[in-house]
């Protein structure tokens, strides 16, 4: 059980060092999302239900929603889907 926890703590850490250095923003919130679900399992370990589901459910699920309606409203979807066309093109 300490190996699983320790994982889980080395992909936590792993994933907020990625989030701060990804230059795309949809592999952040992607990436965003991992970690709140990561979270949430380390809660449901230390035995406190209710803020595993919490952190699922605002963390993983509003936030993220947030973010991909941000991004959709910006236009930042779109642009780099594009963009990504272009560099194929060439």
């Amino acid at each position: 059980m300490k190996v699983f926890e320790m994982l889980l703590l080395l992909c936590l850490i792993v994933c907020s060092v990625a989030v701060a250095f990804t230059k795309d923003l949809l592999t952040s919130i992607v990436t965003f999302m991992s970690y709140s679900l990561i979270m949430c399992v380390i809660w449901v370990l230390l035995q406190s239900p209710d803020l595993a589901i919490t952190e699922a459910a605002v963390g993983a699920g509003v936030t993220s929603i947030l973010f991909f309606i941000t991004l959709k409203k910006i236009k930042a979807i779109r642009k780099e889907d594009s963009d990504e066309q272009k560099e194929r093109e060439l």
